[in-house]
């Protein structure tokens, strides 16, 4: 944790997984807050879950517009995908992935 805090010259303040009575006396001890979720989860997680809800209204629209069977749901999100993957995004710095 001290290598991780000096390498990049932030604290840790929270921490997903680890589930041992030691590991929880260190992290009160430093004052980490543990955040435990469900493995598999998008709900817990907001970037996914905003990401997914994002891939679907794309896939929607696409066989709207073009009245495509529901049919071809499973195409639409590969279609959807593959074009949210070449778009540009702020965290690239306005690089595509």
């Amino acid at each position: 944790m001290a290598l991780v805090e000096k390498q990049n010259g932030y604290s840790i303040k929270s921490l997903f997984k680890f589930c041992s009575n030691d590991f929880n006396e260190f992290c009160e001890d430093r004052g980490i807050k543990r955040l435990l979720k469900v493995i598999r989860s998008p709900q817990q997680n907001g970037m996914v879950d905003r990401k997914n809800i994002s891939v679907f209204n794309m896939a929607r629209s696409m066989l709207k517009t073009k009245k495509i069977p529901k049919e071809f749901w499973t195409e639409a999100v590969d279609c959807a995908i593959y074009f949210s993957n070449k778009f540009s995004t702020k965290g690239l710095n306005g690089m595509t992935p």
